[in-house]
């Protein structure tokens, strides 16, 4: 009797595992095809092919979302075509699409700390921040910038990008100042390069004072890391100049003044040095 029903149920078990063998083939299957296309889609990248790889990395997305470097490049594709300014619907669009896609990376426990997702998000809501100008924007790519700093501090270029978006917001906030003050004022208009009315000094500080103060703090930070940070150093000798529109007496003024005039001589030199050695010898 035992073995008649072991025959009569051999059918039925035989289907089942067939099923699931079908199953997992087919899952298998999908993973190859998906990996294929987002190898197709790395070559059509390279080849800066960026709406055929773009299509590429979707397909191999949808065929499997756990493939998170499907993700990455489809997010830098999109992040790739996106032009700073252009205030078309399309190139909107895809700087969206790229953030959707770098949050996607993140939003998985596998990928919550990828480097690559949080600086492209970074990157690309700077660029989007700018026309229209949108300060809200800039102070959102500066918290992932600042999530750089808590995964790897040791890093310059998050504390490089901190203190270009103070400056930005700082800058920005000083020539609207400035306009706002010369088209109201039945005075002598205020050049960019004097300081500003007693006034208007206390009211830049109070708005600007803390921004400034991060900002030269960040770029010190991350030329304390890379001694020879040109481009850091041009911007904290820029940031100087702004916080130069802070202090109450004109000595301070006049030592920031230095020091950022100090800076502009100190990248000037760097990049006379980089420009004699050798091409084949690395930096320090």
């Amino acid at each position: 009797m035992k073995l008649t029903n072991s025959l009569r149920n051999y059918p039925r078990a035989a289907v089942l595992v067939a099923l699931i063998l079908m199953v997992v083939g087919t899952g298998g299957c999908k993973k190859l095809q998906a990996r294929d296309l987002l190898n197709k889609g790395v070559a059509a990248f390279k080849n800066a092919q960026y709406d055929a790889a773009i299509e590429d990395f979707k397909k191999a997305k949808e065929l499997d979302p756990d493939l998170l470097n499907a993700r990455l490049y489809l997010a830098t594709a999109y992040a790739t075509q996106y032009i700073p300014g252009a205030p078309s619907a399309e190139n909107v669009n895809r700087g969206t699409a790229a953030i959707q896609e770098y949050k996607e990376v993140l939003a998985n426990e596998k990928t919550k700390d990828s480097l690559n997702a949080i600086d492209g998000i970074g990157s690309i809501l700077f660029q989007m921040s700018g026309v229209p100008y949108d300060p809200k924007k800039f102070e959102e790519s500066k918290t992932y910038h600042k999530r750089h700093i808590e995964l790897k501090p040791d890093d310059p270029e998050p504390y490089y990008w901190i203190g270009v978006i103070d400056w930005t917001l700082a800058f920005r906030g000083n020539a609207e100042l400035r306009a706002a003050y010369n088209r109201e004022s039945t005075k002598k208009p205020v050049k960019d390069t004097e300081p500003l009315p007693a006034q208007l000094r206390q009211d830049y500080a109070a708005k600007y004072g803390e921004l400034i103060q991060e900002g030269a703090q960040s770029l010190e930070k991350a030329i304390q890391l890379r001694p020879d940070y040109d481009d850091a150093m041009a911007y904290l000798n820029l940031i100087y100049r702004r916080k130069a529109d802070t202090v109450e007496t004109e000595q301070e003024r006049e030592q920031l003044l230095q020091k950022a005039d100090a800076l502009v001589d100190k990248v000037k030199e760097i990049k006379q040095k980089k420009l004699e050695k050798p091409a084949d010898q690395p930096n320090d």
